[in-house]
């Protein structure tokens, strides 16, 4: 999703995030469209294609920019109706992970908001991805920028899943969670698809039911991973609190032997 939609690092910008104007759109291609830019929508000056503004449509009219920072705009992809219900590939991790047994890191909460706040619960296809860190093993040195030839890479795609079976509950859940927050504050049913407010992004039944989500869609790639024969990852592996013990260290080699990069 990061490489296609501007993407802040919460590591590196104060713009990035569970709310930032990414995820937004991200939740809204899930959906059925079109939607207008809000709440992000870029100011009045940078909805018009100009040497400036490059990144939006020079045959509208309508406001179709949406800004990340309140500096930049871009097009809004959700903002047109042929882009519903699309294709959104994402890798929960969040950033590169290499490590040695091939286990993963905790996934980033932004996944739950896609599955729980999207129109209708989008299909989830769990796929597991081997060999990269071969091609371009984040140790590489020079010459750095060209992938390593003669390696073998494996895709695996998981069974598309039940969603009613595996992620009814927890959009149910979300909804009765909605419901309190509207009678708590009666704004709230006015915001559009993928804004929320303080209470539905940092209460803690929201925060509660994202943790869940979130395992729930990791435990669907770990299923994949154990199709290819790898050996089943201790549990707190999926954990924050596990990876919290990294310490202030953001990329690199770490102590478990793993490589990191965020990018």
């Amino acid at each position: 999703m990061g490489q296609v939609l501007p993407t802040h690092r919460l590591a590196h910008s104060r713009h990035g995030g569970l709310a930032q104007p990414a995820v937004t759109q991200a939740i809204r291609l899930l959906s059925k469209g079109p939607f207008a830019p809000d709440p992000h929508r870029a100011a009045p000056d940078r909805q018009h294609w100009s040497l400036r503004n490059v990144c939006v449509d020079p045959f509208s009219d309508l406001p179709t920019a949406y800004t990340t920072n309140d500096e930049d705009s871009h097009l809004a992809p959700s903002a047109y109706a042929c882009n519903s219900y699309s294709w959104v590939h994402i890798f929960p991790e969040g950033k590169i992970h290499q490590a040695p047994h091939k286990t993963m890191r905790y996934f980033k909460w932004g996944v739950a908001r896609l599955i729980l706040e999207a129109s209708e619960c989008p299909d989830v296809v769990p796929i597991w991805l081997e060999g990269f860190d071969q091609v371009m093993h984040e140790s590489r040195r020079f010459p750095r920028f060209l992938p390593r030839p003669g390696k073998h890479i494996s895709i695996t795609f998981g069974q598309k899943v039940d969603t009613e079976a595996v992620f009814g509950d927890m959009r149910r859940r979300w909804r009765e969670i909605k419901e309190r927050a509207e009678k708590n504050e009666p704004g709230v049913r006015d915001l559009p698809v993928g804004a929320l407010n303080d209470e539905l992004l940092n209460g803690k039944e929201a925060v509660e039911l994202r943790k869940e989500v979130t395992k729930r869609v990791r435990d669907l790639v770990l299923e994949v991973r154990q199709t290819r024969g790898l050996p089943e990852e201790d549990p707190k592996e999926g954990l924050v609190e596990t990876w919290i013990q990294e310490g202030p260290k953001q990329e690199g080699k770490m102590n478990d032997e793993s490589w990191v990069r965020d990018i």
